[in-house]
């Protein structure tokens, strides 16, 4: 082998060697202490320490978020963290933690739900159907949306409304048993809801009848018309008429 060989050889070593080394620190830079704690509170969730996971979902919020903001993850941590929130009963901070998501993320169907569902746990049922319609506007098929809607409906009351959500959900897929239970139970409060203008009717007759009896016994008997005393001058001055 002539010496410039060997020369060319050595140059593409060195080259090679410069050229991996920038490649080998990008690579340990991309697991960010953000990212380690996102991955921990995964596997929290995945073993049912929600306290625990909510914990390590604030060290991520804490650190440095710009390579996980750089993808879906931190999208998916706000979300996640609302779940686990949830899971807790803490409803208040799941809904602030969906909604810091929401204003960084306004087109997350996932954050739209998760935040209905937050409401609906509270309690909150007319607000959590108006967050699920913002997920269903973002998804049209979304079934888990439309089944979240029925019940959030049923709960408040809203029976029809709710037996279009959960056909609609059907419609999308037919196999879903968490749709035709909770179709089922909505038709049923239907069926035993009262209508509104009956409700109305049964007021106005007892207010009606509450009237009555009121004015009837409580009334001031009008004064009975005094009588006239006879004039008997009259009559007799009459009679010597005749």
């Amino acid at each position: 082998m002539q010496f410039k060989d060997i020369l060319t050889i050595l140059a593409v070593l060195i080259l090679a060697s410069c050229t991996v080394a920038p490649v080998m620190a990008g690579t340990e830079n991309i697991t960010d202490n953000a990212t380690s704690y996102y991955n921990a509170a995964q596997i929290a969730i995945s073993t049912g320490s929600y306290e625990s996971a909510v914990n390590y979902f604030n060290q991520a919020l804490a650190s440095n978020t710009t390579l996980i903001s750089k993808s879906d993850t931190l999208m998916y941590l706000y979300k996640d963290k609302t779940a686990a929130l949830t899971d807790l009963s803490r409803y208040d901070e799941a809904i602030a933690t969906a909604n810091a998501g929401i204003a960084l993320y306004p087109n997350s169907t996932g954050l739209w739900n998760n935040k209905g569902y937050a409401q609906f746990k509270a309690g909150r049922n007319n607000e959590a159907v108006d967050s699920y319609n913002r997920a269903i506007a973002l998804e049209p098929d979304y079934v888990k949306g439309w089944i979240n809607k029925g019940f959030a409906l049923s709960a408040a009351g809203r029976y029809d409304e709710a037996v279009t959500a959960f056909n609609k959900a059907i419609s999308l897929d037919p196999e879903n048993s968490d749709a035709t239970t909770g179709l089922a139970a909505a038709e049923e409060g239907a069926a035993k809801a009262i209508p509104v203008t009956t409700i109305i009717l049964v007021v106005v007759v007892i207010a009606a009848a509450g009237i009555a009896v009121w004015y009837v016994k409580f009334r001031k008997p009008e004064p009975a018309a005094k009588e006239q005393p006879e004039n008997k001058g009259q009559k007799k001055k009459d009679k010597n008429k005749k």
